[in-house]
């Protein structure tokens, strides 16, 4: 059952456009103003202020702060890993995570967190059978990057399974 969910998570990362993913933000990609990623009750909106804005059910949550910074803003998820809004092609606030090259992706999670994922540094190895899930991020089409992101229900995980990653350079 887990094998046949992770095919499918894979099949789907690859063959439908992010904009198919309301709670992906892919490397090169953007929010414009007006435009809002989402997960169930939950919405992170660019708000035509220039203020990026996480609700839950309409309250908010977490604010850039960049309210009235700007005019025309856009949020992209830089290559490098760092997430930036910017106003007419200059950058107003960052996450401050840019580092090396590669493929990222923001997710807005089941559990209201917005995370950034991609290019792993380093691991212990260490992760138990009770993992709830997994998060990749792989090349795409077009240079692009696409992600898979797979979530085994509790007590589908077969116990003392091991997840191993394959990097092909």
């Amino acid at each position: 059952m887990a094998g046949l969910v992770i095919l499918s998570a894979f099949l789907l990362g690859f063959l439908l456009p992010s904009s198919m993913a309301d709670n992906v933000l892919y490397s090169g990609d953007t929010l414009s103003s007006g435009q809002s990623l989402t997960q169930g009750s939950y919405s992170l909106t660019m708000q035509s202020d220039c203020n990026l804005v996480l609700y839950d059910y309409g309250r908010a949550v977490w604010s850039s702060g960049t309210y009235n910074r700007g005019y025309n803003c856009v949020l992209r998820m830089q290559n490098d890993g760092n997430l930036v809004i910017y106003s007419n092609n200059n950058a107003i606030w960052a996450s401050n995570t840019g580092g090396q090259q590669g493929y990222f992706v923001l997710i807005l999670q089941r559990d209201r967190d917005v995370v950034i994922y991609g290019c792993p540094s380093w691991a212990t190895g260490t992760n138990t059978a009770n993992s709830k899930g997994v998060v990749v991020v792989e090349h795409g089409r077009n240079d692009t990057s696409a992600a898979m992101v797979v979530v085994v229900p509790e007590g589908d995980e077969p116990q003392n399974r091991k997840i191993a990653m394959v990097i092909n350079n």
